[in-house]
C-alpha cells in the first residue's frame, strides 16, 4: 500500500451547506475540522507507508477519525458508521455526502502500522505544538503528574490457568502455521480433548491432589512441545513464533524441572520457599499479552495490566470573585495535557518522573513547578530537576532512623557537615574518625564513622546512637543530592509547601475526565506499545474537547468552592 501525500481533502460546497445548516452553532467535529486542519498531515506517516502499489486512505484522514472515535468512546465499526452517516464527521473529513465510507478493518491495520513504525504519538506531539503556537502552553508556569492503573485487555489468570491456557495458546497457532508437523509429533486427538476449550478456573478439579496432578500434566505436554520445537530437525522458524516463546518462559517461571538419583525427570511447581518464584516485574501474567503485569497499588488496588501517567498545565486556585471576575473578560486558558506515558504496571511511579520532564524539556514545555505524586523520589532525581531548573514539589522520604524518631534524639541535622576536608562535627563537638566513600545498592554514597573512644563516655550517647559498639555512623548521600534532599525535608513540613501541594489534587479530575470519556483505565488492545497508542489518542481527545470548550466559551467544571470559603475571602482580601 502506497501513500500520496495530500492532508485532509477540501470540504464540498454541498457538505459545508448542509453541515452549516444542520448546525448552525457547530459542532466539535466542525470546529476540530476549521481549527486544527493543519494538526492532521500525511507527511509524519510516509516511512509507515510504501511509495508503490495502491493508494490507500489518507493517513491525514484515519488520524482525524481516529481522534473523533476517541472523543465519543466508538469502538471501530461505531466509527467507520459514524463516517457515513455523521454530517459533522463528514464535513470534517471533507468528503461528499453520498460516500460510503471505508471497511472498519482499516482502522485496525492503520493503528498497526503506527505501532510497527514507533509512531504512536505524532497526532499528540503535532497538536501539542500547534497550542504552543497559539500560546496556550508554554514553557515555564506550573504542571502537574498523577498515575492511574490500566486494566489489561485479557482475562485475570491464577498460576494454573496460566500455565493450562499457555499450552493451550502455543497449539492453537502451531494448528494453523504448522499442523503437519504438529500431528506428527503429538497426539492431537489427547491434546484437542484437554485443550480444546479454554483452560477455566470454574471447571478445573476442586480437590488439591487433583489440581496439582493437573498441574504436572500440564508442564508434561508443555515441556513436550517445546522439546519437539527446540529439536534439531524443528524448522528454525517455528521456535520464533511469539506463543511459543512464551510458553518456554512460562514453563520456566511456573516450574523447576530435575533429574533424581534413579535418572527419573520430577517436575514440581515453583513456590516462594524453596525454588522460588520470579518478581513481579519479570513475571508473565498471560499468554496472550506478554506485557500485562500484576501489580498493586495499597492494599486495596490490585490489577493485572499497565499504568499510564498523565501531565496536565494547571494554574494556581483563584479566589471565587477574582476568578468570576477573570471568566467574564477573557475566559480562562485551558488545562491541556501536555504529556502521556505509558510504563507496565511494576514500574514505580518515580521511575516515571525523568522519562516525563524530558520529553517536557524536548518539547519546550519544561514547567517552573512540578507537582507530582512520585512516590517518594530519590535525591538524585530532586537534583536532576533542579539542573533543569524545575522545582518539583513532591513528597520525600523522611529521615526514619532511630535518631529522627525520638524526640529527643540527634538526626543527621544535628550534625555539621564540611564537605571540603571531609570532617563531620557531632552535637557534642566531637570529628570523625574515617570518612569512607562506598556504593550502596548501585548509588554513591559516604559512610562516616566516630570514634568509640570519644563516643562511649559521651553524655549524648543514648540520644545519639543504638549501637551495639557504642559509636555513632553515619551514612551520607554526596554534597549535591544530600543537600537537596535536607532542603526538601524542611520544606514539606511547612504550612506553605502543604498548601503548594494541594494543587496536584486537580490531576484527579483529569484522570477521571479520561475515564468517563475515554475508558483509560481499561485497555482496547493487547501489548504495552498498543496501549501506549490508545493512551496518546485518549490525551489527544481530551485535549480536543477542552480546546472545543474554550472555543465555544463553555466554561468546563472547575474546583467546588463552599460558601464559607466565599465568605472568608471576602473578609480577609
Amino acid at each position: 500500500m502506497s501513500m500520496q501525500p495530500k492532508g485532509l481533502p477540501r470540504i464540498p460546497e454541498q457538505t459545508v451547506a448542509v453541515a452549516r445548516a444542520a448546525f448552525p452553532k457547530g459542532s466539535l467535529a466542525i470546529r476540530v475540522r476549521d481549527r486544527l486542519a493543519e494538526v492532521f498531515a500525511d507527511e509524519p506517516f510516509a516511512e509507515a507507508f510504501g511509495v508503490r502499489g495502491a493508494p490507500g486512505l489518507s493517513p491525514a484522514v484515519l488520524s482525524l477519525v481516529t481522534v473523533l472515535q476517541f472523543v465519543e468512546d466508538l469502538t471501530d465499526r461505531q466509527a467507520a458508521a459514524m463516517a457515513v452517516r455523521a454530517i459533522d464527521w463528514k464535513y470534517a473529513l471533507g468528503v461528499e455526502l453520498g460516500d460510503t465510507g471505508f471497511d472498519a478493518s482499516v482502522l485496525s491495520k492503520f493503528r498497526a502500522r503506527l505501532v510497527g513504525h514507533g509512531l504512536e504519538r505524532v497526532v499528540f506531539d503535532r497538536l501539542l505544538e500547534h497550542c504552543k503556537d497559539a500560546q496556550l502552553i508554554g514553557a515555564g508556569g506550573k504542571q502537574r503528574t498523577d498515575s492511574t492503573h490500566v486494566i489489561s485487555a485479557v482475562r485475570d489468570l491464577n498460576r494454573l490457568e496460566l500455565a493450562g491456557e499457555s499450552v493451550r495458546a502455543a497449539l492453537e497457532v502451531l494448528a494453523v502455521a504448522a499442523p503437519g508437523w504438529l500431528a506428527d509429533r503429538i497426539d492431537v486427538a489427547e491434546f484437542a480433548h484437554r485443550y480444546g476449550p479454554r483452560v477455566n478456573g470454574w471447571t478445573l478439579p476442586s480437590s488439591k491432589t487433583k489440581r496439582d496432578r493437573l498441574a504436572v500434566v500440564f508442564a508434561q505436554d508443555g515441556y513436550a512441545l517445546c522439546r519437539a520445537a527446540w529439536a534439531t530437525d524443528a524448522p528454525v522458524w517455528i521456535r520464533e513464533i511469539e506463543a511459543v516463546r512464551v510458553l518456554r518462559q512460562v514453563l520456566v517461571q511456573t516450574y523447576y524441572a530435575h533429574t533424581d538419583t534413579r535418572g527419573r525427570e520430577v517436575i514440581k511447581k515453583r513456590e516462594a520457599d524453596d525454588e522460588g518464584i520470579p518478581p513481579g516485574h519479570l513475571r508473565l501474567a498471560s499468554p496472550y499479552d506478554p506485557d500485562a503485569r500484576w501489580s498493586a497499588k495499597g492494599d486495596e488496588v490490585f490489577w493485572m495490566g499497565y499504568k499510564v501517567h498523565l501531565t496536565e498545565t494547571c494554574h494556581a486556585p483563584a479566589e471565587a470573585e477574582a476568578e468570576a471576575e477573570a471568566v467574564k473578560k477573557s475566559g480562562p486558558a485551558p488545562n491541556l495535557i501536555t504529556d502521556v506515558h505509558t510504563t507496565e504496571a511494576t514500574v514505580p511511579d518515580v521511575k516515571a518522573t525523568a522519562p516525563v520532564q524530558q520529553r517536557l524539556a524536548e518539547h519546550d514545555l519544561k514547567p517552573a513547578e512540578h507537582y507530582l505524586d512520585a512516590g517518594y523520589p530519590s535525591a538524585d532525581l530532586i537534583t536532576a530537576a533542579r539542573k533543569q531548573q524545575i522545582t518539583m514539589v513532591t513528597p520525600v522520604l523522611l529521615d526514619h532512623s532511630p535518631q529522627a524518631r525520638a524526640a529527643g534524639g540527634f538526626d543527621k541535622t544535628a550534625f555539621t557537615i564540611d564537605w571540603k576536608v571531609r570532617q563531620v562535627r557531632c552535637p557534642a563537638g566531637h570529628t570523625n574518625m574515617n570518612w569512607n566513600p562506598v556504593k550502596q545498592h548501585g548509588q554513591d554514597a559516604i559512610v562516616v564513622t566516630f570514634s568509640v573512644l570519644a563516643c562511649r563516655p559521651c553524655p549524648f550517647q543514648n540520644q545519639c546512637t543504638t549501637s551495639r559498639l557504642g559509636r555513632r555512623v553515619l551514612t551520607l548521600r554526596p554534597r549535591e543530592p544530600h543537600e537537596a534532599l535536607a532542603r526538601a525535608r524542611a520544606e514539606q513540613n511547612s504550612d506553605d509547601w502543604k498548601d503548594k501541594y494541594a494543587l496536584r489534587a486537580g490531576i484527579e479530575g483529569t484522570i477521571n475526565q479520561a475515564l468517563d470519556i475515554t475508558g483509560i483505565r481499561r485497555a482496547r488492545y493487547r501489548g504495552l506499545p498498543k496501549v501506549r497508542l490508545q493512551h496518546a489518542f485518549s490525551a489527544t481527545a481530551i485535549n480536543v474537547i477542552r480546546l472545543d470548550a474554550h472555543w465555544a466559551d463553555q466554561l468546563l467544571g472547575g474546583t467546588r468552592t463552599s460558601q464559607l470559603e466565599r465568605l472568608s475571602y471576602r473578609l480577609t482580601a
